[in-house]
């Protein structure tokens, strides 16, 4: 990983938006700092097109699409594009309501079978906004030894789900999109982006392992320096890394976006 700030200038200004990670990349501690909501101010006002793409639940995806300065949201890790549409917004997702109702009867299954495997281990309290995916809290408001996160994922997929994990929580979900599928879905639908075009035309920026799709789909990628902690499980780490952590790292990212750009 090479610092931020030996970012090219040709390939800053060859950028047409940015994508980013919510937890832990834009958020810190689950706090949006001003400093990070300033430089997601200047990100647009440099012209850039900006989506977030998170594991967060649909209804955060809704509340950020019509309250920020973005474009939209990719949310429960690529399941669900949210698109701004003049004062309101627009959900995609690729089933329709009866598979939908069949994928959380399965997923209700799972929930159970967790209780029995791993009784301490709580459902993320941002559940009532899922629609595609269930969260258990690993790290948010306690701490989970990795063995025991371990354990559930194995559980996870013998149930035959798929699982990803943040620093914040593991899901499991019965839909086949990850961070990088859902963004490039995103960018053509809202855009009518090629998908080729799309990954050397956005950045993506990110710190954790539900974030390794989309480091390793776009050519410009970035994280912040907690990125680290993640980087032994990563088949290909970011390009650049940030010198510090979480929002202030996100901040240092835009900061050398703009400068590069101008």
């Amino acid at each position: 990983m090479r610092p931020v700030a030996t970012l090219d200038g040709d390939e800053a200004r060859s950028l047409r938006g940015v994508l980013f990670d919510l937890d832990d990349t834009l958020l810190t501690k689950g706090v949006l700092t001003r400093e990070a909501y300033g430089a997601l101010w200047d990100l647009h006002d440099a012209g850039l097109r900006l989506v977030a793409v998170t594991g967060r639940p649909t209804a955060w995806g809704e509340l950020i699409a019509r309250q920020w300065p973005i474009d939209g949201a990719v949310a429960e890790t690529g399941a669900v594009r949210i698109t701004r549409a003049g004062h309101g917004i627009t959900l995609r997702e690729d089933c329709d309501a009866v598979e939908r109702r069949a994928r959380r009867d399965r997923l209700a299954a799972i929930i159970e079978r967790v209780k029995i495997l791993a009784p301490e281990v709580e459902l993320a309290d941002d559940g009532a906004g899922r629609r595609a995916d269930v969260a258990w809290d690993i790290g948010e408001k306690v701490k989970i030894p990795v063995a025991r996160v371990d354990e559930i994922a194995a559980a996870i997929v013998a149930a035959g789900a798929r699982t990803t994990r943040s620093s914040v929580h593991i899901h499991a979900t019965y839909d086949p999109a990850d961070k990088a599928t859902g963004a490039i879905a995103f960018l053509r639908e809202t855009f009518g982006e090629d998908a080729g075009t799309a990954r050397g035309s956005y950045a993506f920026i990110g710190d954790s392992g539900n974030d390794a799709a989309c480091f390793t789909a776009f050519e410009t990628t970035f994280g912040v320096a907690n990125v680290a902690a993640s980087v032994p499980g990563l088949s290909l780490p970011p390009r650049f890394v940030a010198p510090s952590r979480m929002g202030a790292g996100f901040a240092e990212v835009a900061r050398a976006l703009v400068q590069s750009r101008a």
